[in-house]
Order: structure tokens, then sequence, then C-alpha cells
């Protein structure tokens, strides 16, 4: 299943970039779909922050079943002792603690940022304890499906950029928007299939 814009974004890309031309006929099975509310989305992005998706997923799986829902309520309701026994670090446990108040205390409106520019969503999230930029690009990408992100920052978009673009020599972040400029109003599109580019099986 895609984003309902998905059709129209891939006709746009594939007349606009030769190297995105090729990897949509590629892989021509995209699945772009959140299967998560925007609390737990965020919540999970914390816990999985440097350290491997095999140990996060464990400590998901144990904060869950402490939880019982992963609400901003029942996550304000644990204690801090609680979260450290899931596999939280203190820093964790401040952040998603931090994250938990500011949904329950209405901080954040997540009701409202559907009519909200990716910016301006960016710069309430960032308040958040432990979520910085790249992680609320992810969000906007994979949770709300905004169709023009371009997470410059990202690690694995820029190796695929040098790869396709560059010969395999380092962009600069300018580099990469100057680069990225056609692809708008679809960039999050053309992010997905670069990243696939990478991990064509596992992705």
């Amino acid at each position: 299943m895609r984003p309902r814009f998905w059709p129209e974004a891939t006709v746009h890309l594939a007349r606009r970039d030769r190297v995105l031309r090729r990897l949509i006929t590629a892989y021509p099975e995209a699945d772009f779909v959140s299967r998560r509310d925007a609390f737990e989305a965020l919540a999970r992005s914390i816990v999985g922050q440097q350290i491997s998706v095999k140990a996060a997923q464990s400590i998901w799986a144990r904060f869950v079943a402490c939880a019982g829902k992963v609400s901003p309520a029942r996550v304000r309701a644990l204690a801090p002792e609680s979260l450290r026994a899931c596999g939280f670090s203190g820093r964790k446990v401040a952040y998603v603690q931090d994250l938990a108040m500011r949904f329950d205390e209405g901080l954040v409106k997540p009701r409202r940022w559907a009519r909200m520019e990716d910016e301006a969503i960016i710069e309430e999230l960032v308040q958040v304890k432990g979520i910085g930029r790249w992680t609320v690009e992810m969000f906007l990408i994979f949770h709300m499906k905004r169709p023009d992100v371009l997470p410059v920052g990202d690690l694995g978009l820029r190796r695929a950029m040098e790869r396709h673009y560059n010969e395999g020599e380092a962009l600069t972040r300018d580099e990469m928007r100057a680069i990225g400029a056609p692809w708008s109003p679809f960039s999050s599109v053309a992010t997905w299939y670069l990243w696939r580019s990478l991990d064509p099986v596992g992705f």
C-alpha cells in the first residue's frame, strides 16, 4: 500500500531524473504506510536511538508489556525505575517522560499538524528532549506521509546520492539540496527510492 500521491510522484520524478526513472522501474513494489499513532511512533524512535534494531525491539516489547498501552497518560504513570527495568538508559527515561508530558498536557498538538507546514512541525517537536530534526523528518515521511521532505542530514540518503550522482565522492548538504531541487514537491518519494537502492532486499 502507498500514499495516494505516489503514482503522480513517480511520473514527476521519472520525467525529471534519469537515476530515479531507473530506480522506480527496478522497485515497483513500494510500501510506505504507517501503522502507529503519533505518540507511539515518536516514543519508538526514542527507544531505537543509538542501539541495534534487535535491541530496540526487545526493549520496546518489555515497554509495551509494562505500560499495557503506549499512551501519554500510561507512560507518565510509570516510575523511572520501571522504565529502566525495561532497558531504558537514564537519558531515555527523561526523553520518553518529557514526550509523554508534552502530549498529555497539550504542549504538542498532533490534531493541528495536518494544517501545518513541515518546518512548523519540526520546530514544535524539536522542543521535546531527545528529538532532533532528523527524527522529525523521519516522522514526517513515514508517519505523516508528507510528500516533500528531503532529509539531507540522513547518512543513507547521502551515501545513495554520492553513489548515483557523484561517482561515490562526498557531497555537502547544499550540493544534496541542489541535486534534489527538481524532485520537489515529491522529495520524500525520491528519498525512499534512493534508500531502497542501498538495501534492495530488506528495506
